[in-house]
This record gives C-alpha cells, structure tokens and sequence, in this order.
C-alpha cells in the first residue's frame, strides 16, 4: 500500500514559457527598436496599399511593359516598387532584354501591327539603354 502512494505522487510540470513571454511583453522596447518597428509597419502598409490596387487586364501589351518595366529597374533607371532603392544589376538587365528577343522572335507573324511596334520600339530602347549603362 506504501507502494501505492508513492505511484500516484508522480511528478508536477510548470510551464515557464509563458513567464518568459510576459516578460519581453512588460520589457520596454528601446528606441531602435521602436524605429525599426515603425519603419516595418510603414512598410507593410505601402505593400498591402500596392497589393490592393486593382491589377491592368493581362495582355501582350501589359506583358511587354511588364518586362520593360523590369529591365529599366535592373538597369537602376527607376526605383524597385516596394523597397524604393535604385541599384543596376546589368546581367539581370541583359536577361530580360534577351528575353524579349526571343519573344520577337518566337511571335514573328502572329502579332497585330501595334503589338509588333510596341515591342520592336521597346527592344530598340532598352538595347540602346543597356549599352549606355556598359559604357
């Protein structure tokens, strides 16, 4: 019967997370990190106000300014949408001006008069863009 007892004491488990967690809730934050808490909150608001715009019906047209658009990012000609920085990555550049090429290319007879001079005048510039950066 003695055994008995003993097998029912058992054992007991705090769990001391909780403490841990109300202790960084009561802890002050400093002032860096109030400043970066507030730049990141800034942050997602410009995103989720970006994100919320209604988005342009997707064509061959929408298509080929969205990667005029992205060459001219990559040649550090306009900032990146989110995190407003201007920095060139040419390789990235060169890659997507390749890509529309191919695009030409592949598409050769089968766009309207319109589509082939938008993307035959997108692919002149951005070209000549390209090489003004190397230069």
């Amino acid at each position: 019967m003695a055994e008995e007892k003993e097998e029912k004491k058992g054992f007991r488990v705090v769990d001391k997370r909780t403490s841990a967690q109300e202790a960084d809730q009561k802890k002050k934050p400093t002032k860096k990190e109030e400043k970066e808490k507030g730049e990141k909150a800034a942050d997602e608001t410009k995103a989720e106000e970006k994100a919320s715009q209604p988005l342009p019906e997707v064509n061959f047209s929408t298509f080929v300014y969205s990667l005029s658009t992205s060459v001219l990012v990559h040649l550090g000609e306009i900032p990146e949408p989110i995190s407003e920085k201007m920095d060139k990555n040419l390789p990235l550049a060169k890659q997507t001006i390749d890509i529309l090429g191919i695009l030409q290319e592949k598409t050769k007879g089968n766009l309207t008069p319109d589509e082939e001079n938008l993307l035959n005048s997108f692919l002149y510039d951005l070209r000549m863009r390209y090489v003004k950066a190397m230069g």
